[in-house]
């Protein structure tokens, strides 16, 4: 029997229409207290206390409105609605959970928000789905705590790497593995989700981090692709001497190399066109001590462009760079993540352009600037992502704020696509 396109109910009706924006915004509003810092940010690093008690709450939600919750070995967690054929791969949408330190209160937790509000607006509406609906929480999306971001979808897009995430160390030795266990222990006996089921398609709600959205007077952004990055961590050995005694001449001085080599980084990825995205992320100095010369340095370097070609050629020529610029220090380069720019189609993209023009809302399609689990979703499914505008495009920060109606536009749209996702 072939299944609909659209569930016969919704042809009278639109789901959309029963999303609570107030109910949203209590939600996010509790949500943000579970990490909550005394100037409305939130500090709610992966698998912390915190973080762990905002998965027994959204448990509770689930449980709360009758659908089925659920965990998996890296402690992703899953809210399922069922459809009439749950043999059938789900439709899946959701965000992450984690915040960065002194991080907004938006940022990831929208999206799993977003999707129990659009499958609670489904049941108001009647709507019996051909395949079931799942949301998903993913764990360390941030890399904050765990130097290794994205890592939940990691896990669940490519299950053999489970073990190698699960050893990774946080800076006080508690491992990953530690912590799911404990997370496991906190809330109590829980179904155990598998990983790597492929699913039917993916969307994903997200604060679009950016300014563009409000600046354009849009409520709703389509997002059309994400670009790729390169990661790089860089170690530069010099040699520790007294600060009054040794001779300028013949130091090491592994910070003064450090400063050359930001120096030409800068220019390699000087962009008139503002494209290019380059940050030194983190820069630690030893001894640190104010009457030594520095013995090492190690600093982060995250490069991010849409052009693939870009990102290989300038990419490639940071370690060149390095030997010129850090004599006579030595310098060491390791490349710690990578990712290649996707570009979204198919019909989990169509399905979310076709709900945003069904609505009233000002809508554009918009480039993503930042990663996001569904790079890593986007390997097994066809896969989709809606932006809401953050005020000023402030995200990383506690200032990050969005609007409720801003935030109940985006839910409608992932309402909507969802169901004709789940249609089929």
């Amino acid at each position: 029997m072939d299944s609909p396109t659209i569930p016969a109910q919704a042809a009278t009706v639109r789901p959309s229409s029963f999303v609570d924006a107030d109910r949203l915004w209590q939600r996010h509003v509790a949500m943000a207290k579970l990490g909550g810092t005394a100037v409305g940010g939130v500090t709610r690093l992966a698998l912390s206390t915190e973080d762990i008690e905002a998965r027994a709450l959204l448990r509770d939600w689930a449980w709360e409105s009758g659908f089925e919750f659920a965990m998996d070995d890296i402690a992703n967690v899953y809210i399922r609605r069922p459809g009439r054929r749950n043999d059938l791969p789900p439709v899946m949408t959701g965000s992450h959970i984690d915040s960065q330190p002194k991080g907004g209160r938006f940022d990831g937790i929208y999206g799993v928000l977003a999707g129990l509000e659009a499958l609670q607006a489904i049941d108001a509406a009647g709507i019996e789905t051909w395949r079931p609906i799942e949301i998903v929480g993913w764990t360390n999306e941030e890399g904050a705590r765990f130097e290794h971001s994205l890592m939940g979808s990691k896990a669940y897009a490519f299950p053999d790497r489970l073990e190698s995430l699960l050893d990774i160390k946080d800076r006080d030795g508690i491992s990953v593995r530690d912590e799911v266990l404990r997370a496991r222990q906190t809330l109590g006996p829980t179904p155990r989700r598998a990983l790597g089921v492929v699913p039917d398609a993916y969307l994903e709600a997200h604060i679009e981090q950016g300014p563009i959205l409000e600046a354009r007077g849009k409520r709703v952004g389509v997002v059309t692709g994400i670009q790729g990055w390169r990661r790089f961590v860089v170690r530069i050995e010099g040699e520790a001497a007294h600060a009054g005694t040794a001779p300028q001449a013949s130091r090491k001085d592994a910070l003064m190399a450090a400063n050359r080599v930001i120096g030409a980084l800068s220019h390699l990825m000087a962009d008139p066109d503002d494209i290019v995205r380059f940050t030194v992320g983190r820069f630690n100095v030893l001894p640190n001590s104010l009457a030594v010369v520095p013995s090492q340095v190690e600093f982060t370097i995250d490069f991010r462009h849409p052009d693939e070609r870009a990102l290989v050629e300038r990419g490639d020529a940071i370690a060149g760079l390095l030997h010129e610029h850090a004599q006579p220090c030595v310098a060491t380069l390791t490349e710690i993540s990578r990712e290649t720019p996707i570009r979204f189609d198919g019909d989990a993209f169509a399905a979310v352009r076709d709900a945003a023009r069904g609505l009233d809302h000002p809508f554009m399609e918009i480039y993503s600037g930042a990663g996001h689990d569904a790079q890593n979703m986007f390997k097994l499914c066809s896969t989709g992502m809606i932006f809401v505008p953050c005020e000023r495009g402030i995200s990383h920060n506690e200032a990050e704020n969005a609007s409720p109606a801003d935030l109940a536009a985006g839910a409608q749209v992932l309402c909507d696509a969802l169901v004709t996702l789940a249609g089929r």
